[in-house]
């Protein structure tokens, strides 16, 4: 993990960081904009990026093996894991929105979250997956027992799915990336951000280490003020953003990609920071999850967290 020299040649530092997707999207564009500008490098890390083995585990459990040194990752996957006692923990926060939906189509009677009684849902039924769903029902007044969940496993079912018959209603899509593509016209569709009806706020994503980084702190806070770095730029920069992402992933559609990037970018900021993990989105959602069973009763989010460097906020 330390810089050695071999012939007189400062070797670079590497660090593996796993996404949180089975392949890249453009959540992860200040990544790679950092990398391609060459500033890992500078800083002196070797900084390689890349996605999860799904039947070896997510990205978590890649991390807890200490297989890679970063990762990013679900924040109620991180703080199940924590409670367990793994040696995980988030450094910054990725994004400051939900990104899940709830999509149907016009035609289906379906107006809003309580009009989904009597209904088939899709969804993975994970327990977090399901409470949110009943959450939502519940919270606009309807009967979450009366709601048909029909299992669909890893797969996602799009809005042409349900065009199609074969469920009234999706959970678990996300606005800036999976509702985007489909052929149903977007006159037809009908697409609700969970933190717009309903659910209590929250990280979609955080980034964070496991035992493969312990006690680096030195480069944990020169990674982070990188790819903040990396992050501005993708904000700031979307056409050339947009030139990067079309070598990391050029088989899908750059007037796709440019949509998500355009959505996604301002979830990466809150207050002109990027990586702030932020008390008032960790309690009310380790609150929420603690209340449906998902999370021991009294866990303390600061438990899953390690402040470092000048990214994020005091214990």
């Amino acid at each position: 993990m330390t810089r050695t020299r071999q012939g007189g040649v400062a070797t670079r530092t590497h660090l593996r960081v796993m996404l949180e997707y089975f392949h890249p999207w453009p959540n992860a564009a200040g990544l790679y904009v950092a990398s391609s500008a060459g500033w890992y490098r500078e800083a002196g890390l070797d900084v390689e990026l890349t996605v999860f083995d799904a039947l070896r585990g997510d990205t978590l459990e890649h991390l807890r093996r200490g297989e890679v040194h970063l990762g990013v990752f679900p924040t109620n996957r991180l703080l199940v894991r924590r409670a367990a006692g793994q040696p995980l923990h988030a450094v910054a926060a990725i994004n400051h929105r939900g990104m899940e939906t709830i999509q149907t189509v016009t035609g289906r009677g379906i107006a809003r979250p309580r009009d989904l009684v009597g209904k088939r849902l899709a969804l993975n039924p994970t327990p977090r997956g399901v409470a949110m769903v009943r959450h939502l029902v519940a919270a606009d007044g309807g009967d979450p027992d009366g709601v048909e969940l029909v299992d669909s496993g890893y797969r996602e079912l799009s809005v042409d799915d349900i065009a199609a018959g074969h469920v009234d209603a999706t959970f678990g899509g996300y606005w800036a990336w999976d509702a985007l593509m489909a052929d149903l016209p977007g006159e037809r569709r009908v697409v609700w951000p969970v933190d717009e009806i309903g659910a209590p706020p929250y990280h979609s994503y955080l980034l964070g280490t496991g035992p493969a980084l312990d006690g680096r702190d030195d480069l944990l806070a020169t990674f982070l003020e990188v790819t903040a770095r990396g992050y501005r730029a993708a904000t700031d920069d979307p056409e050339q953003t947009l030139a990067v992402l079309d070598r990391v992933i050029p088989y899908f559609p750059r007037a796709l990609l440019a949509r998500s990037l355009e959505l996604i970018a301002p979830t990466w900021w809150h207050e002109g920071r990027w990586g702030t993990v932020r008390a008032e989105l960790m309690e009310p959602y380790t609150g929420w999850l603690a209340a449906n069973g998902i999370l021991p009763a009294g866990f303390d989010w600061r438990d899953a967290y390690r402040p470092v460097g000048p990214v994020g906020v005091p214990r």
